[in-house]
């Protein structure tokens, strides 16, 4: 039972570090004036979903753990291996925004989920 306090922030984690690099290795950077948007963003929803899905209790504040706790292995995944495109400060809104739209996808859940509770 110990061990399921901490199975949303550990499933967030790895989610948020698996579309991380996915995104990145992909290549879905935009820069401004590309004349096309950054769609890939939009796949940071899902570890907050997925992660507020087994997440008992704090179902928004335990995928939120999770995505801050990644953040910087991200960013440290930017500096060491990879060849950074944007500066660090650039990565680091970048980050922020990643960490927005995975709480934004546990909010999402939880929306749903109260509304589902209400039509029964």
């Amino acid at each position: 039972m110990r061990g399921q306090r901490w199975f949303g922030v550990i499933c967030c984690f790895v989610l948020f570090v698996g579309v991380f690099l996915s995104q990145k290795l992909m290549g879905a950077n935009s820069y401004p004036g590309d004349n096309h948007s950054e769609w890939g963003m939009l796949f940071f929803i899902l570890p907050g979903i997925i992660a507020s899905v087994f997440s008992r209790n704090g179902r928004v504040i335990k995928p939120l753990i999770g995505a801050v706790l990644a953040s910087p292995l991200c960013l440290l995944i930017i500096q060491f291996w990879m060849s950074p495109t944007r500066t660090f400060w650039q990565e680091m809104a970048w980050m922020f925004s990643a960490v927005f739209w995975c709480a934004l996808g546990a909010l999402c859940y939880l929306f749903l989920r109260s509304v589902l509770r209400r039509q029964r």
